[in-house]
């Protein structure tokens, strides 16, 4: 099932990575305890990367028109960090 989810990464005095996205469910939960490098997205030598943990990424709503709309207007936003994946070796 396709959901809207906010993406939450504290990383202290360099600052935070949030995102809002769209994404499926099975896309998320594959997701949960692989490595995400995001590089150097705080400035630089800031290099940012880590374990995905269970809480980082929270389900907005599956609310079937509230996501079209969303996807309709762009409203994406912040980072993904679907998309900063690291492939396994």
């Amino acid at each position: 099932m396709i959901g809207i989810y906010k993406f939450r990464w504290d990383c202290g005095r360099q600052g935070n990575v949030d995102g809002c996205f769209v994404a499926n469910d099975s896309e998320v939960e594959k997701a949960i305890g692989k490595e995400v490098y995001f590089g150097e997205i705080l400035g630089k030598h800031s290099e940012i990367y880590g374990t995905l943990e269970k809480g980082e990424i929270e389900l907005v709503t599956t609310d079937e028109q509230v996501v079209s709309l969303f996807k309709q207007f762009k409203l994406s936003n912040g980072y993904n960090p679907l998309e900063y994946l690291q492939d396994e070796d």
